[in-house]
């Protein structure tokens, strides 16, 4: 297949998980008839982003991984023969809990899971009191449109994340998320970080020759003004499709991958990479 259409899912919290499904499924029904062939939903997409304060009830929003959304969701996937990719509160055992990703292939077979690695704690993301870090490693998974990687929000900052899905063979990498400003911050410092924040995944893009799709939700919950903007950056690190900061809705965006083939054929990154020579990326640090 040469090239492959996908949809980002960017939206307001939900009233509720059930209204925020109902929503996620006619997104994903109008999306297949616009020849969406790979959908993504923003990060925690059932919820609002629960994690700006720490509140042991809001454990109670997690469920197992397969569960109720995982199923319902493949019979929205096989029913549009779309690949699904959605981003849950995942409750693995009593006390343990992960911010995970669910890939779903067009035949609505679960393929795998990626759980976050890189947890945040901050001013409104307490997400350390919520998630444990990831054990599955980065992946990548081949679907039937063509193979993907999957990393999660605070992951998209540090490039062995994307790094390690391309070197899977992840064509394109999609990464649902939940950033935006505190309310309380300088609106010019908001827009440095937003600049920041797509600067550094467009970089991403370029640097492994793939296609890249950030997905982040809009609106404001508590605390945090969310930026929206969710885009796809092709392998130049030019974005090719962007939503808007404020409305939900779906970004729509083709990926031509004959034309990715021929670009890694000159711009050999993987080929030159110097893979006797980077041990010091496994330190912490490299004192003087």
């Amino acid at each position: 297949m040469n090239t492959v259409r996908i949809a980002l899912l960017q939206a307001h919290a939900g009233a509720s998980p059930a209204a925020a499904l109902e929503w996620t499924e006619s997104q994903v029904a109008a999306g297949a008839d616009r020849g969406a062939q790979i959908v993504c939903t923003q990060e925690l997409f059932t919820t609002p982003y629960f994690c700006q304060t720490q509140d042991p009830a809001f454990f109670d929003l997690a469920e197992t991984v397969p569960g109720p959304t995982t199923e319902r969701l493949a019979g929205v996937a096989a029913r549009h023969q779309v690949v699904l990719i959605a981003s849950l509160f995942e409750k693995r055992a009593p006390g343990l809990y992960h911010n995970t990703a669910v890939i779903l292939d067009a035949d609505g077979t679960l393929l795998g899971r990626y759980r976050k690695m890189h947890i945040p704690q901050d001013p409104g993301f307490e997400e350390k009191f919520y998630f444990t870090p990831g054990d599955l490693g980065f992946g990548a998974w081949t679907t039937r449109y063509g193979r993907i990687g999957v990393i999660v929000c605070w992951d998209q900052w540090f490039p062995e994340a994307s790094r390690l899905c391309a070197l899977q063979g992840a064509q394109i990498i999609f990464c649902p998320t939940a950033i935006g400003r505190l309310r309380a911050e300088d609106a010019a410092l908001g827009r440095h970080q937003r600049a920041a924040w797509m600067n550094v995944q467009q970089g991403h893009a370029a640097a492994n020759a793939c296609y890249y799709a950030a997905v982040n939700r809009v609106g404001t919950e508590g605390q945090t003004i969310f930026w929206g903007s969710s885009f796809v950056a092709d392998f130049y690190g030019e974005r090719v499709a962007e939503g808007d900061e404020s409305h939900s809705g779906a970004v729509i965006a083709d990926c031509d991958l004959h034309a990715l083939d021929a670009h890694r054929r000159m711009w050999p990154f993987f080929r030159d990479r110097r893979i006797d020579s980077y041990g010091g990326l496994c330190q912490r640090f490299i004192d003087a």
